[in-house]
């Protein structure tokens, strides 16, 4: 019995973790893009300023100064968080571009409307050139992460794979990188949701089950290049 109370008294006297707050995860994003861009301590107080300034003005001239002060505080805060958001996004970009497994990180925040591959489905082991397999309302995507020269011939390959398993279904080959022809990490999001929709969502699930047979390749990707600090569950993306 001792034993047992002893145990009891150990665990409640255990420190429970902190709850994340709200205002930790902005801190948190604030002190990221610091690093990365100090200028936007600068750019968000410019914000502020400039809206403040602005809604002051027109409250004066219409008669309503407390009134469009208080309407200018609660637009100056949410454009600075808009601004924040994008800073953040643009900091951790940069921080995981050209490192393996990046281009993975970015298309796992397609939240909606596609099935996303875990693993990459074509790897070069020696230079750790990859290829990632998505289908969505476009089609197929193939996205190779890796030196033109080196990704062009693995994204063909695929793309024959891909065209016997589903011949008339688009595939859309996608190079991510920083040479010319390739799509930027800033940009990959934007250009694999923009390609136009050919296909229904029932035909998105038919067409991801076909897939499924080919497989992938197994590698194991670095972690930590997740722009939001958190290995993504691509399981639990696919859209329906």
């Amino acid at each position: 019995m001792a034993r047992k109370k002893n145990e009891g008294a150990s665990a409640s006297a255990a420190p429970t973790e902190k709850k994340q707050r709200w205002y930790h995860n902005i801190r948190d994003a604030y002190r990221l893009t610091r690093q990365v861009n100090p200028s936007v301590t600068w750019l968000l107080i410019g914000v502020f300023v400039l809206v403040m300034g602005v809604s002051l003005a027109i409250g004066f001239a219409w008669g309503h100064p407390v009134y469009m002060a208080f309407f200018g505080l609660l637009l100056a805060l949410m454009l600075m968080m808009v601004l924040l958001a994008t800073q953040t996004r643009k900091a951790s970009y940069s921080q995981i571009d050209g490192r393996p497994g990046a281009a993975g990180a970015v298309l796992g925040q397609i939240r909606r409307g596609w099935n996303i591959e875990e693993q990459p489905v074509a790897v070069n082991p020696r230079h750790q050139d990859l290829v990632y397999r998505m289908v969505g309302r476009p089609g197929i995507v193939l996205v190779s992460e890796g030196p033109s020269h080196r990704v062009t011939r693995m994204l063909e390959d695929e793309r024959r794979k891909v065209s016997r398993v589903a011949p008339n279904v688009p595939v859309h080959l996608v190079q991510y990188g920083n040479e010319s022809g390739q799509v930027p990490i800033g940009k990959l999001t934007k250009t694999v949701q923009g390609f136009k929709k050919t296909l229904t969502t029932a035909e998105v699930a038919q067409v991801a089950r076909r897939l499924q047979a080919l497989g992938s390749t197994k590698m194991p990707i670095p972690k930590g290049v997740d722009p939001m600090k958190a290995r993504p569950d691509r399981k639990g993306m696919r859209g329906r």
